[in-house]
């Protein structure tokens, strides 16, 4: 489950799922490297800007124009009085719109060419003379740009958005009176209503721009996690722990990325490393992951004494020769069977200290160090203890991501034992070497990638999910690059 994982608002802009991405990063200045990094190249911004001009031209198609009337005279004609009035946007199209990075700034959202439609009616009176009709009106050629800075709530530790200016340009209007027979009210249509209309508009169209950023796209940044909840005993901490670092062509997010126990939040004895981002662009989010992260995990999990396992003979298959019994365990250790005669055993496995997990660009390595203690069940069902070995091995961990989770799944090489104590007297630790190559693969090793298929949550904002993913290795960290989808 997340907790810290509301959704936003149902009409919130499409592209306000990336902007959530790039702002990740806009924490307090803290001089520590970061667990979690997330990238954002040009090209995720492009599609974040796809996304979000269908919704930003409904918006803006939603600005009320007021009425207009005054005055004319006109020579012939002499003074009257003039309304426009029940003027509506019937379309304002946005062909041409781009998000782009402003080094160690922000964001600059523009708009160019965009084309505006608006029809009406208008009256106009002398006297007792009135005449009325309709108008259609093309603005075209207006520009829109908007500054967003990005920030952080130091309390919360997400990420904050503002529109910090905005500013809209008209090149052109246009105007078709229905009535070819009234020219003299386009001519007064340009002199006394254009250039209160281009103010009107250009007013309205930065605060439609403004007010979807503080109410919609604002509200929609609360929905990316920042304490994740996992299970009873651990979450991760998706904090900010430092400004972005801005490019013209990326913008790197800096995440604690730290797993925690629920009721013992306390910082790990050991520090994230540097992590050496590769020049790549492809794709449209980078996420590094460095071994500080999957550490913090095993160090969590191991304190919290979850790190073990029991092992039975009703979970070996039948028809193995393999069992938990002292009768079989006799066949290689004549005291088991001699000291406890015909009786089942049970094998308890428990991690001895946290299991570390080196990341290098060669592949990730395991290196888990485990307790097992083997046990006679009594009569009474009450244990007593046999032998207590130590194991070590080098594994190799494979992961990857499944939409907005990372997964993963774990081999192991040679076994190495050594005996730490015995109450059936000393013997060489090797003989126990071929039950422990059939126990670990066999009963152990499907136990532990179940729980690592579950997986983690990424730190993803609402409705967004990762595709066409690749995986890269590097010295202390792993790279992921994927494209994303907002559903």
């Amino acid at each position: 489950t997340r907790e810290d994982m509301a959704r936003g608002p149902c009409n919130a802009p499409r592209w306000a799922s990336l902007l959530v991405l790039v702002v990740v990063g806009t924490a307090v200045a803290a001089a520590i490297n970061p667990g979690v990094v997330v990238r954002i190249s040009q090209k995720g911004l492009d599609y974040a800007t796809q996304q979000g001009t269908a919704a930003l031209q409904k918006e803006l198609e939603r600005i009320k124009i007021p009425d207009y009337s005054g005055s004319f005279k006109i020579k012939l004609l002499g003074k009257g009085h003039y309304s426009f009035y029940s003027m509506d946007i019937r379309e304002f199209q946005l062909p041409s719109a781009q998000i782009r990075m402003v080094p160690n700034v922000g964001l600059k959202f523009s708009i160019s060419n965009a084309n505006i439609k608006i029809s009406g009616k208008w009256k106009a009176r002398k006297s007792f003379l009135k005449t009325s009709g309709e108008f259609d009106l093309s603005i075209g050629g207006m520009s829109i740009s908007a500054d967003l800075m990005l920030g952080s709530n130091l309390t919360s530790g997400k990420p904050t958005v503002t529109c910090a200016s905005c500013s809209s340009h008209i090149s052109s209007v246009h105007v078709h009176i229905s009535n070819s027979k009234v020219g003299w009210l386009i001519q007064l249509f340009h002199k006394k209503i254009e250039s209160a209309l281009r103010n009107k508009l250009n007013s309205q169209v930065c605060q439609k721009v403004t007010s979807s950023v503080s109410s919609e796209l604002q509200p929609y940044f609360q929905t990316l996690p920042v304490m994740t909840k996992i299970d009873a005993v651990a979450g991760i901490d998706y904090g900010l722990v430092a400004p972005p670092t801005i490019t013209a062509e990326t913008l790197d997010a800096q995440m604690k990325g730290e797993f925690y126990r629920l009721n013992h939040h306390n910082p790990p004895p050991f520090a994230p490393p540097v992590m050496e981002f590769p020049a790549v662009h492809d794709h449209m989010v980078y996420l590094g992951l460095s071994d500080y992260f999957f550490n913090t995990a095993g160090l969590v999990y191991q304190e919290a004494g979850v790190l073990k396992m029991t092992l039975t003979d009703d979970m070996i298959p039948k028809e193995s020769r393999f069992r938990l019994t002292t009768k079989f365990f006799g066949s290689f250790l004549p005291e088991v069977a001699k000291m406890f005669p015909n009786m089942k055993m049970q094998i308890h496995i428990s991690a001895s200290v946290p299991p570390q997990l080196s990341v290098q660009p060669t592949g990730l390595t395991f290196f888990p160090a485990l307790d097992i203690q083997a046990f006679a069940v009594l009569a009474n069902s009450s244990l007593a203890s046999l032998f207590l070995i130590g194991m070590s091995t080098h594994g190799s961990l494979e992961v990857s991501a499944r939409s907005d989770r990372l997964v993963g799944e774990l081999n192991v090489d040679r076994l190495l034992l050594e005996l730490k104590h015995s109450t059936i007297g000393p013997f060489p630790v090797e003989l126990l070497q071929d039950i422990m190559n059939y126990i670990v693969p066999t009963l152990v090793l499907p136990r532990v990638n179940e729980r690592l298929q579950k997986g983690f949550p990424l730190p993803m904002p609402a409705r967004v999910q990762f595709y066409n993913m690749v995986l890269q290795p590097h010295q202390n960290f792993l790279l992921f690059g994927a494209d994303v989808v907002y559903k």
